[in-house]
């Protein structure tokens, strides 16, 4: 074994934030919950199912207007576009060392806007998020093609599309009138009444579900690493070496979390249509450039 595996740690609890458990359980109904689309037709469980991994098993994911789960999810007669992109596991995503999310980092933690994030929000974000996947799970319940559905479908799309922020409390009025969800809610935050609940209160206890329920920290490589002897099959121990040593993929995936963090062109051709920028002339997924307008960041993806 080379000395980069050697100098692997493991992910321990206190790599995480706490978690507010009586959130998190108001959290994990609302995960599964399609109160929180504009159709009430899809839930975040739908794209990021824990029967597939947190994912949902397709290249291109299929939001509003799609039926069934995981593989099996087709497109209705409705649907007029997919998801650009995949829809990613949420493995130890609620892990402290996350500070940069979606594959061009549009939503990274910093003081920019005031709000602790820099995000497609901007200044509207609101205040009092308390991680950054908190601050994730604010937009696939206002985008169009994910959650949210065409302008004429609901009030929750008319008024994303207006702004994003004039949404957020629209979803939030509709959590808090549901007696289970103010009542669980109100306790979890110390609140005085049903009616200070907002938007900040729904996605902090998703993510404070999100953080508890995906989060692997006892896999055999996790043991292996604490020192636990034989837990690694003979082909699992050939596959480590060569990651760590001659195949180099060590280079980049490295750390507690096995990512730099950061953005990598490999030099392949793009699949599927991607995330495409409205101005640009040639449908492309530029990756990191089409948020920091940086040439050198063509085809860079986290």
């Amino acid at each position: 074994m080379g000395s980069s595996a050697v100098a692997q740690e493991a992910l321990t609890p206190e790599d995480f934030p706490t978690v507010n458990m009586q959130a998190a359980e108001a959290g994990r109904l609302l995960f599964y919950d399609p109160i929180l689309s504009g159709n009430r037709n899809i839930s975040c469980g739908t794209c990021h199912h824990h029967e597939f991994a947190g994912g949902d098993g397709v290249p291109l994911g299929i939001g509003e207007g799609g039926a069934g789960l995981g593989p099996e999810r087709v497109a209705g007669p409705g649907v007029q576009k997919r998801i650009p992109r995949n829809a990613p596991s949420l493995w130890n995503l609620g892990a402290r060392e996350v500070r940069v999310m979606f594959h061009d980092g549009r939503l990274s933690v910093s003081d920019y806007y005031g709000n602790g994030f820099d995000s497609p929000a901007e200044e509207f974000l609101p205040q009092g998020l308390n991680s950054i996947l908190a601050a994730q799970a604010l937009f696939p319940i206002t985008s169009r093609f994910e959650m949210t559905g065409d302008q004429e479908d609901n009030e929750i799309s008319r008024a994303a599309r207006r702004r994003i922020k004039e949404a957020w409390p629209l979803i939030a009025k509709r959590v808090r009138v549901i007696p289970d969800y103010a009542r669980m809610l109100t306790a979890a935050y110390g609140l005085d009444s049903p009616e200070q609940i907002d938007i900040t209160h729904i996605v902090n206890a998703l993510a404070d579900f999100m953080t508890f329920e995906f989060r692997s920290i006892d896999s055999p490589y996790d043991r292996h690493l604490r020192g636990e002897a034989d837990v690694l099959m003979p082909a699992q121990r050939r596959g480590m070496e060569l990651f760590f040593g001659t195949a180099g993929c060590s280079e980049c995936h490295s750390g507690k979390l096995l990512s730099d963090q950061g953005f990598h062109a490999l030099a392949l051709p793009q699949f599927g249509p991607g995330r495409t920028r409205r101005f640009d002339p040639i449908p492309r997924d530029v990756g990191r450039m089409a948020e920091s307008d940086r040439l050198e960041d063509a085809y860079r993806f986290r």
